[in-house]
């Protein structure tokens, strides 16, 4: 028996960023003077509703205040800075996997949005930015010769 799968471009877009932004990372990202200088990229949750479209990015450990939301040109850029602590102890640490330093992530939004559409939210480590949906523009007709009858007159002469 086949199962049938309902496509969703939009995720696929937002999974096709999501790669994306982690292979342009790791490509630029490089050591330098003995430290890793490797930038990182939050993960990105992605749904639609009827009215507006939902971003959700993981950013456990990052104050509000560190968190950069900027819209310019249909573009919304998130970007911030996780700091890593430096605790002096005894305890021997045997492997570092939670990523530090700068990010930045812009995701291209649907044309028409406006500022005034945009609102952010963040609880519990996770910004979520809610997008309203543009109004679909809808077809005007044009009457050709505007709202008056024109009338083309003339005479004929004989030659």
């Amino acid at each position: 028996m086949a199962t049938l799968v309902r496509w969703e471009p939009l995720r696929e877009v937002a999974a096709l960023q999501n790669e994306m932004s982690r292979f342009m990372s790791s490509v630029f990202g490089g050591e330098g003077n003995g430290q890793s200088t490797r930038s990182w990229v939050p993960a990105v949750d992605v749904w639609e509703t009827e009215k507006e479209v939902v971003y959700a990015f993981d950013l456990p450990g990052i104050p509000e205040d560190k968190i950069n939301i900027e819209f310019e040109e249909g573009a919304l850029t998130i970007s911030g800075e996780r700091e890593r602590t430096q605790e002096q102890s005894d305890e021997r640490f045997y492997r570092f996997e939670r990523r530090f330093g700068s990010f930045a992530r812009t995701i291209g939004l649907p044309q028409g949005v406006t500022e005034d559409g945009i609102q952010a939210d963040y609880r519990n480590g996770v910004l979520e930015v809610h997008v309203a949906k543009p109004e679909t523009p809808k077809p005007r007709r044009i009457q050709i010769g505007g709202s008056e009858q024109a009338t083309i007159e003339g005479t004929a002469k004989k030659s």
